[in-house]
């Protein structure tokens, strides 16, 4: 289980971590200058290394939601863990949404001026990172 917990941690440093860096450290620069290859770059270098870290947090985070709570009663909401799975899924949902949209209708017609669009993007995707964090922490530390 240590080890489960372990690579989940690393996996949300890495995804959470890049996000925010992202948000705070190149889009205000992208968004002043209005020039789309800081981010594109951005995200040609962080690609490799947070789509794996976002994978590792799917593969260990449904394996240890399976030890806290058996599959057989995921579809209960009778305790804070089951709501806390649901919650931790529905993050996940929203953030796949997301960068399927992204990816497949705002990046490839990225100009200056569909940069909002984009920038709006990157901040749900940091919003949902924290929720992410926040409630994973909430499974070892909160009761509902």
């Amino acid at each position: 289980m240590k080890w489960l917990v372990l690579f989940h941690v690393l996996g949300a440093t890495v995804w959470a971590g890049g996000h925010l860096i992202l948000s705070v450290g190149f889009l205000p620069e992208a968004l002043k200058t209005k020039d789309i290859t800081i981010l594109l770059n951005f995200e040609r270098r962080y690609e490799r290394i947070g789509i794996p870290a976002l994978g590792v947090q799917i593969v260990t985070g449904i394996w240890m939601a399976l030890l806290f709570v058996p599959f057989r009663d995921w579809w209960q909401l009778s305790t804070s863990h089951h709501i806390l799975l649901w919650t931790k899924l529905g993050l996940l949902a929203s953030t796949i949404g997301l960068a399927i949209h992204a990816r497949f209708f705002i990046i490839p017609k990225l100009k200056a001026d569909t940069l909002p669009s984009l920038a709006f993007h990157i901040t749900l995707v940091t919003v949902l990172a924290m929720g992410f964090v926040l409630t994973g922490l909430s499974f070892r530390y909160l009761y509902l």
